[in-house]
């Protein structure tokens, strides 16, 4: 089959692809209704408003000064929303000795790996790894990749 595997995207990619479908709903909405109200013979008043570049830019000030524009069609803000389910998913998960998680040690410069077994507690936005008796607080943002029985499963 030739057609989009959702599966196989990265989780950036399917917030990116969400955001997008959002925005594009919002903004064939609103066309809808301002081109019904164009329509309408009778309404006076609102001739203003037919001129695209005007309300174009009415559109935008309002969703800037609202703050909607870069609350909700941030591409890569929810991210650690994401991450933060698929970690909780694994920590539930009744096999999760199978599961691998990749991560960035911005301390040794290099990719670090460990058990999903290990995973104490998932905080705000921190992961709590126990391994050889000590404790490892890794960011959820550094959170590359979970590999199950060595085939990647999710991805950043």
């Amino acid at each position: 089959m030739n057609g989009l595997n959702v599966n196989r995207l990265r989780e950036s990619d399917k917030h990116f692809l969400w955001s997008l479908i959002g925005a594009i709903g919002i903004i064939l909405f609103w066309r809808g209704l301002w081109n019904g109200i164009d329509s309408v013979e009778g309404v006076a008043g609102w001739s203003w408003l037919g001129t695209p570049a005007l309300s174009l830019f009415i559109g935008l000030v309002i969703l800037t000064f609202s703050g909607l524009i870069f609350q909700q069609f941030d591409p890569l803000g929810g991210l650690e929303k994401g991450v933060a389910k698929m970690l909780h998913s694994i920590q539930m998960h009744p096999k999760r000795k199978e599961f691998i998680l990749t991560y960035y040690d911005n301390i040794m410069k290099k990719e670090m790996h460990c058990k999903a077994e290990n995973i104490r507690r998932l905080e705000k936005n921190m992961l709590l790894i126990e391994e050889g008796g000590r404790e490892i607080f890794i960011p959820l943002q550094r959170i590359r990749t979970v590999k199950r029985n060595n085939e990647i499963v999710w991805r950043l």
